[in-house]
């Protein structure tokens, strides 16, 4: 008989676009009056479907509709989904940092979240005091604190800061240390987020060895979104597929994974958008002519159009990276490497590559704006670009396997 330790029944979370809050106060009497005569809220039958690439056609969206699914004792369950689906609305509604519009969340035992560097953590206390503080609010006793409290330490490398106020740390060493805790105060159910992008690839290592651990020597639950493809399917036992706010598929991570690549359509914009004041607006792929593609040729001359915005003039720096569909970095194309800035107010930057040097395939481009030594914009998965077999070497002949990298020589 299975154990089910998390149940979501019917849940569904709306925002009213461009407002912070409930909405206006026409809209909460309106609300009020249907509530105390026992009728539905009247704004629970509009909205529009979560999804940021559509034309506004409502004051309301659904961010997640209708979301239902069961998890068992022990199981790492992967959520994934493009930007926008719906994933960390979810995970906050799980955590109980926000609350469902409607439907109903039941566990049993303690939830521990880590959805963002160093949630929970208060700046002032040092690390060891946001030890004791988060195994309080986790409902642990100080003598269940301190018999983890040298694991914590030693797992989260920051052994030399424990005592120095967390506000001083590094974006890696707090979520070290946020991992670390959420880990060994031992929550029955641990729910983690993207932010383990932040650490670096040995930390990454061992914090997924240890959720590893979590679920298959002690038993524990875990909920983990990620867009990495490679922790997804070395870490879950099953995946949640969220599309637009809703479940589009709940299953085995194969076929989970095959289903959230067929999802993603060639030349969609996921980030560009009216708000941006400084750095890359927009980004134009043509070919050696000059005329706008969608689909890029192994071996094909690219020009890539970028248009930047930069008001104050400052001097920046850009680049424009690939990686493939599970996030796996290809290459990047960064301009101050060639000695190029940019200063104007208004341009557009082009940069070009010669012979395409990835193979057959969908590959995300991820930007990055610098001024200085300060990152003005930086944005993962801002669109996609497909990849057909091209000529590379002029022979009709392309050797290796999908997802090869080529590259030009020659034979004499």
């Amino acid at each position: 008989m299975s154990d089910i330790i998390l149940k979501a029944e019917n849940i569904s979370k709306q925002y009213r676009l461009g407002v912070v809050g409930t909405g206006t106060i026409s809209h909460d009497l309106n609300r009020w009056w249907h509530i105390i005569r026992g009728k539905e809220d009247p704004f629970l039958k509009v909205g529009s479907v979560n999804d940021r690439s559509a034309t506004k056609k409502s004051d309301y969206v659904w961010a997640l509709e209708a979301i239902n699914f069961e998890v068992e004792r022990g199981e790492v369950l992967g959520v994934i989904g493009k930007n926008g689906a719906g994933k960390s609305t979810l995970l906050k509604i799980l955590s109980r940092v926000t609350s469902p519009t409607t439907g109903e969340i039941k566990t049993k035992g303690r939830i521990a979240s880590l959805l963002e560097v160093g949630t929970g953590f208060h700046p002032e206390l040092t690390g060891r005091e946001n030890i004791y503080l988060n195994g309080a609010i986790l409902g642990m006793t100080k003598s269940e604190i301190k018999k983890k409290e040298l694991d914590i330490i030693e797992f989260s490398g920051c052994q030399m800061y424990i005592d120095t106020p967390v506000k001083r740390y590094s974006s890696g060493m707090r979520v070290r240390l946020a991992f670390a805790v959420a880990a060994f105060l031992e929550p029955d159910i641990l729910v983690i987020d993207e932010v383990l992008a932040v650490g670096d690839a040995e930390f990454q290592k061992k914090a997924i060895g240890k959720m590893q651990d979590i679920s298959r020597g002690e038993g524990r639950t875990v909920i983990f979104v990620s867009h990495d493809m490679g922790a997804i399917q070395s870490l879950c036992s099953r995946l949640i597929v969220l599309k637009d706010g809703t479940v589009d598929f709940t299953g085995n991570v194969e076929d989970g994974v095959a289903r959230y690549l067929s999802n993603i359509s060639i030349g969609q914009i996921n980030y560009f958008n009216d708000s941006i004041k400084v750095g890359i607006k927009k980004i134009t792929f043509c070919n050696s002519e000059g005329n706008e593609i969608q689909t890029v040729l192994v071996g094909q001359k690219v020009l890539i159009k970028v248009e930047l915005l930069n008001p104050d003039e400052r001097n920046l720096t850009l680049s424009l990276g690939f990686t493939d569909m599970f996030n796996n970095f290809l290459f990047s194309c960064r301009s101050d490497v060639v000695n190029v800035n940019y200063s104007s107010s208004k341009a557009e930057a082009l940069l070009t590559i010669h012979k395409w040097p990835v193979s057959q395939g969908a590959y995300y481009y991820n930007i990055l704006t610098i001024d200085g030594m300060s990152a003005l914009q930086f944005e993962k998965e801002a669109g996609i670009i497909n990849v057909e077999k091209g000529d590379f070497y002029g022979t009709g002949k392309l050797p290796g396997k999908k997802r090869s990298f080529y590259i030009d020589y020659r034979w004499d």
